[in-house]
């Protein structure tokens, strides 16, 4: 087999290498064991993706693509185009220390804006459950509008890795909490309504972990990256 060197593609070709083929990009630069590693990973996520369609339906398997195999599907892309041939603990432990995981984060928040609005834009009629009630008229369409709102904002902050994007994120897992936790005692247990809760309750502990990296020192420690 040729082993090609790294130093003749650009980090940048090698990323958008492994986003389109996982561990194409380390393939191709003669990392051949850690290539093999990536793709065992990578169909291991995928068929846990497919399988949980048979659990919950359409809208569980989108949600587990996004939660399991597109982080692993961006993570290992950042670890093809890296200058050395590092080990997936050192990538992690990079992507720790310089806050690359809040800023991918924050493209999920705009992501999600994205797709939130463009649900609300095809289901005009759709009266969204606050607190136990179903508001209408202008009360429901800025009830329905704020969550594309704080998405952006949060997302944006994230990215930026700037304080006022923890505070704002707090405050909106905040209220999804307590509208999560009112509906448990009008509606009962729901299978849908509890993933959400427990998946928004560990999200917002991982964010509140990772509160130091937003602020001055993140946002240098990000220009090195």
């Amino acid at each position: 087999m040729v082993s090609l060197h790294s130093s003749n593609y650009s980090p940048r070709l090698l990323a958008f290498l492994s986003l389109l083929i996982p561990g194409l990009g380390l393939f191709i630069r003669g990392h051949t064991r850690q290539a093999i590693q990536t793709v065992f990973i990578s169909v291991v996520l995928a068929l846990t993706v497919w399988w949980s369609r048979n659990w919950g339906g359409a809208g569980t398997q989108i949600f587990a693509g996004i939660l399991f195999f597109l982080p692993w599907w961006t993570f290992q892309s950042y670890h093809a185009s890296l200058p050395i041939p590092l080990s997936i603990v050192a990538t992690w432990n990079r992507v720790w220390e310089r806050g690359l995981d809040i800023r991918y984060l924050g493209g999920l928040f705009l992501f999600s804006a994205v797709m939130d609005l463009s649900i609300i834009l095809g289901n005009p009629d759709y009266q969204l459950q606050v607190f136990c009630t179903r508001p209408g008229g202008i009360l429901g369409l800025l009830t329905k509008l704020q969550s594309p709102f704080f998405h952006v904002l949060i997302g944006y902050g994230f990215l930026r890795l700037v304080r006022w994007g923890l505070s704002a994120y707090l405050v909106y897992a905040s209220y999804g909490l307590m509208n999560a936790l009112a509906n448990f005692a009008c509606e009962g247990y729901g299978r849908i309504r509890m993933v959400f809760f427990l998946t928004l309750l560990v999200f917002t502990l991982y964010v509140f972990m990772r509160r130091k990296c937003f602020g001055q020192k993140s946002q240098e420690g990000l220009s090195r990256a």
